[in-house]
C-alpha cells in the first residue's frame, strides 16, 4: 500500500507492525513502512516471534521512559536541596548586612545616607532570597504533581494508584523520601491560598477531583 511520507529525507514514523515511532528514509512511495527491528519477523508463520518480540520491544521503552523519570526525580531533589543552602545562606547575608550597616552609621548624623544604603543593600539580599524560594517552589510543585500520580491506593493495599505494586513502583520509590517535606509545603501553600494569598500549588492540578 502506497504511503505519503516524504522519499529522500529522514522521517519519524510509526512502524505499522509493532506501532513505535522509527527513523526512515523513503526512496519509493511503495516502501514499506516498517521498521529494520520488525523486518525479520513479517509472515504468518512467524507471528509468534513477532509478538514475542514486539513484547521485549515495547518492556525496553518503557524501561527507558521509567530511567529518565528517576533521573529527573533525583535531579529535581538535588536542586531542592541546594537551593534549600541557598536561602539559609542569603538569608544569614540578609541579617549579617542589616548588622554591619547599621554599625557604621548608627553612631553618625547621616541618617538619610545610612537609611538608603541599609535599604538597598537589604532590598537585594531579600530580593535574591525571594527568588530562591520561588525556584524551589517551582521544584516542589513538580514533585507534587508527580506524587498525585504515585502514591499508595488507599482503596487497593500495597498498590501505587498508578496500577503497579507500591514496591516496584520507581516513582513512588522516589518521591518515599520526600513525602514528609512535601506534606508540609503542601499544607503551607493551602493555607496561603485559604488565606487569599499567593501560593505555589498548580491551579489545575487543585481543580482536579
Amino acid at each position: 500500500m502506497p504511503h505519503g511520507f516524504p522519499l529522500h529525507v529522514d522521517v519519524m514514523a510509526q512502524c505499522f507492525c509493532c506501532r513505535s515511532l522509527q527513523p526512515f528514509r523513503f526512496a519509493s512511495s511503495s516502501d514499506q513502512v516498517v521498521c529494520p527491528f520488525c523486518q525479520k519477523h513479517l509472515g504468518s508463520d512467524k507471528a509468534e516471534r513477532r509478538d514475542l518480540e514486539h513484547i521485549k520491544m515495547w518492556s525496553e521503552l518503557v524501561d527507558d521512559e521509567q530511567e529518565t523519570h528517576r533521573e529527573y526525580v533525583a535531579g529535581a531533589e538535588a536542586t531542592a536541596d541546594a537551593d534549600s543552602a541557598a536561602i539559609a545562606r542569603l538569608t544569614a547575608q540578609v541579617e549579617q548586612l542589616s548588622s554591619v550597616v547599621a554599625g557604621e552609621f548608627d553612631r553618625t548624623e547621616t541618617g538619610g545616607v545610612r537609611e538608603l544604603i541599609e535599604t538597598t543593600v537589604v532590598r537585594r539580599a531579600e530580593r535574591n532570597t525571594e527568588l530562591a524560594h520561588r525556584q524551589i517552589d517551582r521544584l516542589m510543585a513538580v514533585l507534587w504533581r508527580l506524587d498525585r500520580l504515585h502514591h499508595e491506593d488507599p482503596e487497593r493495599a500495597l498498590h501505587c494508584v498508578c496500577g503497579k505494586s507500591a514496591a516496584v513502583c520507581p516513582e513512588n520509590a522516589a518521591l518515599e523520601p520526600e513525602r514528609t517535606r512535601l506534606r508540609e509545603w503542601e499544607q503551607r501553600n493551602l493555607a496561603l491560598r485559604d488565606a487569599g494569598k499567593r501560593h505555589a500549588l498548580p491551579l489545575r492540578a487543585i481543580a482536579e477531583p
